[in-house]
C-alpha cells in the first residue's frame, strides 16, 4: 500500500511518501502555497497511486488536542471532500526536531551550523518534507510491529 504523509502548517507543508512495501518513507515535497495545497495533494494521491493519507497531528506533551491540532482536524475535514481515501492521524510531537537531528547528524556540525546561520528557509523547507518522513516512518514502525 502507498502512503502520503502531511506535515500540515500554515505557511509550508512537507509531504513524505513510502514504498509500496510499506518499509521507507521519503520526503517528497514542501507545499509553500496554503490556497494550492488541498488541489496539489489531490493531484499527487491520483498520479503517486496513494491508498491512504496520514496526517501529522500535533498534540500537546500532555495528549491534550491544542490549537494547531484543531487545525489539522479542519484541514482534514477539507480534504476529505477531495480523495476518497482513508484518512490516518498519527503524534507527531518532536518529530521536527528528530528531522533536524537526522538532517544535521554530529559529525557535521561545522557545516549544519554554518547552513542553519546562512540559509534559515531553504532549510525549514527541507525540514517539513523530511519530518513528513519522520511522521510517516513512525506509522509505518507501529504498523509493521503488529
Amino acid at each position: 500500500m502507498r502512503y502520503l504523509a502531511i506535515d500540515y502548517g500554515t505557511k509550508r507543508t512537507g509531504l513524505a511518501i513510502c514504498d509500496k512495501a510499506e518499509t521507507i518513507a521519503s520526503p517528497l515535497a514542501v507545499i509553500e502555497n496554503p490556497q494550492k495545497l488541498l488541489e496539489k495533494i489531490a493531484r499527487l494521491v491520483e498520479t503517486e497511486d496513494v491508498e491512504a493519507i496520514i496526517l501529522g497531528l500535533p498534540l500537546n506533551m500532555d495528549d491534550s488536542i491544542g490549537p494547531q491540532a484543531k487545525l489539522v482536524f479542519q484541514f482534514a475535514e477539507r480534504l476529505k471532500k477531495l480523495v476518497d481515501i482513508p484518512i490516518h492521524f498519527q503524534d507527531e510531537r518532536l518529530t521536527s526536531f528528530s528531522a533536524e537531528k537526522k538532517f544535521f547528524p554530529a559529525e557535521c556540525r561545522r557545516s549544519a551550523k554554518k547552513f542553519r546561520n546562512s540559509a534559515p528557509k531553504k532549510k525549514k523547507r527541507h525540514l517539513d518534507a523530511v519530518a513528513a518522513a519522520e511522521i510517516l516512518q513512525a506509522f509505518l514502525d507501529q504498523k509493521n510491529a503488529r
